[in-house]
């Protein structure tokens, strides 16, 4: 097969059309010399690669991109309305040249007549590499593996010469000459010390192979980002459509999940996000006349839970129009003459039957009631289910659960009653070593004490061998706490082995299986090990307590998210590290801008803020969450390398419960004031 010249091009330009695009929707909401700066790299790197392979149309394109760009490299003012329209038709000229080229049997025309309309944006899910190449790495890693049969019958072998050594020598020891009973002792501790290199250069290489095939497997997935560009877009075009100004948040774009699910949900939300602008986001006098932000707000949230994951669009706009919904309901006979009136869910429930539309005119957004068929149609396909919820005067919420097929976690395992099992390490809050009096004490009880709190527990053995006998192992030397949307709890385990990478797949369909039980991992050497449902775990341990437990929650109330905002990664991530590790849900907010947005989006137990920041500081940022009635009693805590008393006296002022000098920084002092202050659900 020939040589491809326009491989490695294709895959540069791949990722620079990536970058553009994010890059162009990020200026239409933050302009700013450093966007443009960015934006600008990207175009000319992309020029100039596109020229050197001659791809003169790709490279004018770029060039007329640059043109727009050059005049604002300096200033904060935002872009013409006309330029952002003709940067967005530039870039999707960019993204349908380099999409021509994917397939390489096809070359992109020399010249393409320029359309009329910017195009359908294009829904990609990246896939890093082909499936025939990672069929071939996994191939190689399994055969590699089953080579290492051989070598550990050989240390089977050198350990029974090595008790032959050391038997000869002591059987030598009396009987005969020094020099014989000398060379005996030595054979026995050569066999001992290469016995002891072979063991661990086995372990090594065992250990290495399997975090390799973890890895290779993990390339199967990609990350839910891979869809927020394309959705963003949508939104973007549909607000400049309906004259609306709307911002776009996404969460959970690190959640990494099979490609051929990642699309049918792409296509569909691109029908919930523009129901969401031309039904939702009202315009921008009559969001001010309701005590609202002038621009509107559209959240997709991706979240796993156990083996599921939840894609979620919320915006907060007008709300479903309960009324329209009936009348329509009534015109096309779904609701009889005499029937009960629905309830406010019901008529929502409507809108999954398909065909309802409340727009009272088709345009090239909206109105012809096919979004939610979209919905459903996707949930059907992939056997998940999808809801709606709606709030008059607050907005909606689109929600899609399905189950994953491929599912890349870490894991902690555990052994428990002789069997090994994984737990995922992010349900996991903490680790508490046990005595075996202790281990006997929470067994007897159902409980154990945590952070304070006495939280349910149960031996995770007593869980694995339902109805049958416990073989007779060491018993209970540790306990996990779990955390899981049905409160916090605690197993006991016989001992913890570490935690591994790893990709879970489902159990076969026919394969009779607890509650307890997610999934399964396939082990380096082919061996299944199971991978626990925190959620179905929490089911048993309930069960366990009897008749007279209601649910974890009453026992614990799990805390609501704690806001951390502070616009040094470094800050963050340690701040989000400690938080996480003391069993607390964490978001971040890069500024003081973004961390008011987020406050006033969702529902957080505590906010935790630098001062120093561009913008927003942090006293602005207290001041301003005291003064909005909705959030005027989140707890919020400072933490600033200021430790004079000025500033001290000015975060009290400002309305903060507590006052960190990073200096001075103390986490059990950062814990304790959390501990005190945070609000639980």
């Amino acid at each position: 097969m020939g040589k491809d010249p326009l491989r490695y091009f294709r895959l540069e330009a791949r990722e620079l059309v990536d970058q553009i695009s994010a890059g162009v929707l990020d200026l239409d909401q933050r302009p700013g010399p450093e966007p443009v700066g960015r934006l600008l790299r990207a175009a000319h790197t992309l020029k100039g690669a596109a020229r050197v392979v001659k791809q003169k149309e790709i490279a004018d394109h770029a060039h007329a991109f640059e043109e727009i760009l050059v005049p604002h490299r300096s200033g904060d003012a935002p872009l013409a309305a006309d330029e952002m329209r003709e940067l967005l038709r530039l870039n999707d000229e960019i993204s349908s040249q380099v999409a021509l080229m994917e397939a390489p049997e096809t070359p992109p025309p020399a010249v393409a007549e320029k359309s009329e309309s910017p195009p359908e944006p294009e829904i990609t899910i990246p896939t890093r590499t082909s499936s025939s190449d990672l069929d071939e790495l996994l191939d190689a890693i399994g055969e590699a593996n089953a080579q290492m049969a051989p070598l550990r019958e050989g240390l089977g072998t050198m350990e029974r010469l090595h008790r032959s050594a050391e038997t000869l020598s002591d059987q030598l020891r009396t009987s005969e000459p020094g020099v014989v009973r000398a060379s005996a002792v030595r054979l026995a501790g050569e066999l001992g010390t290469a016995s002891r290199r072979f063991t661990d250069a086995v372990d090594q290489i065992e250990r290495e192979l399997d975090d390799v095939r973890a890895k290779a497997e993990g390339l199967r997935l990609v990350p839910a980002g891979s869809i927020f560009t394309t959705l963003r877009r949508a939104v973007r075009d549909a607000a400049d459509a309906e004259g609306r100004k709307v911002r776009f948040v996404s969460l959970g774009a690190d959640i990494r999940m099979g490609a051929h699910l990642l699309g049918p949900v792409s296509g569909a939300f691109l029908h919930v996000v523009r129901n969401a602008v031309v039904h939702g986001i009202e315009p921008e006098a009559e969001r001010i006349a309701a005590g609202k932000p002038a621009e509107g707000t559209i959240t997709l949230e991706v979240e796993r839970r156990g083996r599921w994951a939840v894609f979620r669009c919320v915006d907060d706009g007008r709300g479903f129009d309960l009324e329209a919904l009936r009348r329509t309901a009534v015109d096309r006979g779904l609701l009889g003459p005499g029937t009960r009136p629905p309830g406010d869910q019901e008529l929502l429930d409507l809108v999954m039957r398909g065909g309802i539309s409340t727009s009272a005119q088709v345009t090239e957004v909206a109105g012809r009631g096919i979004g939610m068929d979209a919905v459903r149609e996707v949930a059907a396909q992939l056997h998940g289910e999808v809801r709606v919820r709606s709030t008059p005067g607050e907005g909606a919420t689109v929600e899609l659960t399905i189950p994953l097929t491929l599912l890349s976690m870490t894991g902690l395992i555990v052994e428990a009653g002789g069997a090994s099992a994984t737990v995922p390490l992010d349900a996991v809050r903490g680790c508490l070593r046990l005595s075996a009096a202790e281990a006997a004490t929470a067994a007897s009880s159902g409980r154990i004490l945590y952070d304070g709190s006495a939280a349910p527990f149960l031996p995770l053995a007593e869980v694995l061998y339902t109805g049958e006998a416990v073989p007779d192992v060491q018993g209970t030397g540790a306990a996990i706490v779990v955390a899981c949307p049905a409160g916090t709890y605690a197993i006991g385990v016989d001992r913890l082995c570490g935690t591994s990478a790893l990709v879970a797949r489902p159990l076969p369909e026919l394969a009779p299986a607890s509650a307890v039980i997610s999934s399964v991992s396939v082990e380096a050497d082919g061996r299944p090990r199971l991978v626990l449902d925190p959620e179905g775990l929490a089911v048993a341990v309930l069960r366990g307590h009897g008749a007279g437990a209601r649910s974890a929650s009453s026992v614990n109330a799990e805390p609501l998210p704690i806001l951390v905002v502070d616009d040094s990664l470094t800050t963050r991530m340690l701040e989000r590290s400690i938080l996480e590790s003391a069993g607390y849900a964490v978001q971040l907010a890069a500024s003081g801008e973004e961390g008011l947005e987020r406050a006033r989006a969702g529902r957080y137990g505590l906010v935790l803020s630098d001062i120093d920041m561009p913008g927003i500081d942090g006293f602005t940022l207290v001041e301003r969450i005291r003064a909005d009635p909705k959030l005027s009693t989140i707890p919020c805590v400072l933490v600033s390398s200021r430790a004079s008393a000025e500033d001290r006296e000015r975060g009290r002022a400002a309305g903060a419960d507590a006052y960190v000098v990073k200096g001075e920084f103390d986490q059990e002092e950062l814990l304790a004031h959390i501990r005190r202050l945070v609000v639980r659900s």
